[in-house]
């Protein structure tokens, strides 16, 4: 092969590996967005506090959070099932909506549960449901979790709009209704020590405890049964009196499967900083976890929980990991390619310049297949056999080889030799045969 030749196969050969990188590159993981879209829940609620500790924690990885509020759950999933807005994550309060295979959503983690807290007012204790049976009851704002729950749990005792009154108020119009009267009982959704939640535990008013909460959690696995510990709004004045036991949502932050899975690593080690700690209901590490049922786990969450996250992601600034695990993606493949392109190119030449050698190797081998076949050749065979034989060693010596192939060059002149050999043999037999007696 001569050098113009040689570098025009290098070059085919790279030609072909730019393209296939470009086309790689084009199907490729985009590259990871600097800013996510969240919608949370009202102003001064649970998941807006939850996203406004997420956004430092975010920022400091270089990505900002864009807090949207809503309504609550319900609007949240109307949000993210929507494929055309803008919206990638959001929370989604367990046995609010009834999810479709074709949502297109996933489960990053449960993050918390959510108590769900009955206060009312009267002489009456209260502890099941079916008392509050013909009363006055808020039970929540249309678009919200609590109000898909508290209608459910209510209907399953029977109580109904048709036996009693239930209206739909926002938790701060819900505990002046419960202070001034207008109102009999109300449903409440939040951790203790929110606002809400902690001027509702140091009025006047009852907290029910939920004697049928086990029934409860039967019929709606979505719920779980947990205790308020008996002095745990206050110690010194002994409130509540008693273990009240509650009933409980989990809170899932939940994403659109469009999420790039370098920011669902990242969401996760938020949410492990936010919930990992010790709570009014949980152990420490309890949350975040993967006990939930509503929608599939992404394959990013079922790995981290199985072996934390991605090794670059461990010890490198979330850009800097991001940025080379994109880079990976493209490279490790190609570099493969590479190599085995590189391994294989010299064999390729090897046996190109070899194959100038099997020409004359197989007329080698040609002329002596004739030369056995032949038993009893006339002297106008053997001097063709002679004038082939000459022909072939021209030939032979005229091959231009690579130094290194030049043992080969030598060994068909051998070959050729033997060939010749065998010619000589014959003709000086032949010449013997026809000398007259």
């Amino acid at each position: 092969m001569t050098p113009a030749r040689r570098w025009t196969l290098i070059a085919v050969v790279l030609i072909v590996l730019v393209a296939l990188i470009w086309a790689a590159w084009s199907f490729a993981e985009p590259a990871v967005r600097s800013r996510i879209v969240i919608t949370t829940g009202a102003d001064g609620g649970i998941y807006r506090g939850f996203a406004e500790q997420y956004a430092p924690l975010l920022k400091r990885k270089g990505i900002t959070l864009d807090i949207r509020p809503s309504s609550g759950s319900v609007q949240n999933y109307q949000r993210l099932v929507d494929p055309d807005s803008e919206y990638e994550i959001g929370f989604i309060q367990s046995g609010t909506i009834h999810p479709k295979d074709t949502d297109n959503l996933q489960t990053i983690a449960a993050v918390s549960y959510e108590p769900i807290w009955v206060f009312y007012r009267g002489a009456e204790t209260v502890d099941r449901l079916m008392q509050l049976r013909g009363k006055r009851i808020s039970i929540g704002v249309p678009g919200s979790g609590l109000l898909n729950v508290s209608q459910t749990l209510l209907g399953l005792a029977e109580v109904t709009r048709e036996n009693s009154t239930l209206v739909e108020l926002a938790a701060d119009d819900a505990y002046h209704s419960l202070e001034n009267g207008t109102l009999d009982a109300s449903f409440f959704i939040g951790r203790p020590d929110a606002p809400m939640q902690q001027k509702l535990l140091n009025s006047d008013l009852k907290l029910m405890s939920f004697a049928l909460a086990d029934a409860y959690v039967q019929k709606f696995p979505a719920l779980a049964k947990i205790t308020y510990p008996r002095g745990a709004t206050s110690i010194a004045q002994d409130r509540p009196s008693e273990d009240v036991t509650l009933l409980a949502a989990t809170a899932q932050l939940v994403a659109k499967d469009s999420l790039h899975p370098a920011l669902a690593f990242v969401l996760l080690e938020v949410a492990k900083t936010v919930h990992g700690g010790e709570d009014y209901f949980t152990t420490v590490g309890a949350f975040p976890n993967l006990n939930t049922a509503e929608f599939p786990v992404s394959d990013e969450s079922a790995r981290y929980f199985k072996s934390g996250p991605p090794f670059l992601q461990r010890y490198l600034p979330f850009w800097l990991a991001s940025f080379i695990e994109r880079r990976l993606l493209i490279l490790v493949p190609f570099l493969a390619v590479l190599v085995g392109l590189l391994q294989a190119l010299p064999r390729m030449l090897e046996a190109r310049v070899k194959l100038r050698l099997v020409v004359w190797y197989r007329e080698l081998k040609s002329l002596e297949d004739e030369i056995w076949r032949t038993a009893q050749p006339t002297s106008d065979q053997i001097e063709l056999w002679r004038e082939e034989i000459e022909e072939i060693d021209a030939y032979a010596g005229q091959i231009r080889m690579p130094q290194r192939y030049f043992q080969d060059v030598y060994a068909l002149k051998q070959a050729i030799a033997v060939v010749r050999s065998r010619i000589v043999q014959i003709a000086a037999h032949t010449s013997h045969a026809n000398i007259p007696d």
